[in-house]
């Protein structure tokens, strides 16, 4: 008996595991995309494979690691090879690397909003003082 994937739970699981929220990753996807339209995704069981491949690559997964991770098998696969003798956790990643990228995001983020004001400041400044050498 084969369950079928869902591909956006599957979408929503690597997220998570990664510390993106769904603003994050609609931003990442393009202007088009909203946290709205990212939850949207998340809700259907199979995914365009375009938009399959812009997600596995912003979540830097395989696509067919969402295509085809199923809960169930992993946990089983886990279950019969975990090995009391050796049982050492290595970590691919280190947490304060992760906190320093993430603040050096932010940064980005901080830093472009602060020219798209500048610039809507200038913007009015032009349209004010056009309007004042009408008067």
């Amino acid at each position: 008996m084969t369950k079928n994937i869902h591909q956006g739970r599957n979408v929503k699981r690597f997220r998570e595991m990664l510390g993106i929220k769904q603003e994050g990753l609609a931003y990442e996807l393009g202007e088009e995309w909203t946290q709205k339209r990212v939850s949207l995704l998340e809700q259907k069981e199979t995914i365009e494979q375009d938009i399959l491949d812009q997600v596995a690559k912003i979540l830097q997964v395989p696509a067919d690691a969402i295509k085809n991770f199923n809960e169930e098998t992993a946990i089983s696969i886990i279950s019969n090879t975990y090995n009391d003798q050796s049982a050492s956790v290595q970590y691919n990643f280190n947490p304060i690397d992760k906190w320093v990228g993430a603040l050096e995001e932010n940064k980005n983020l901080y830093e472009r909003l602060l020219k798209s004001e500048q610039e809507k400041n200038e913007l009015l400044q032009r349209l004010l003082d056009s309007q004042i050498k009408k008067i």
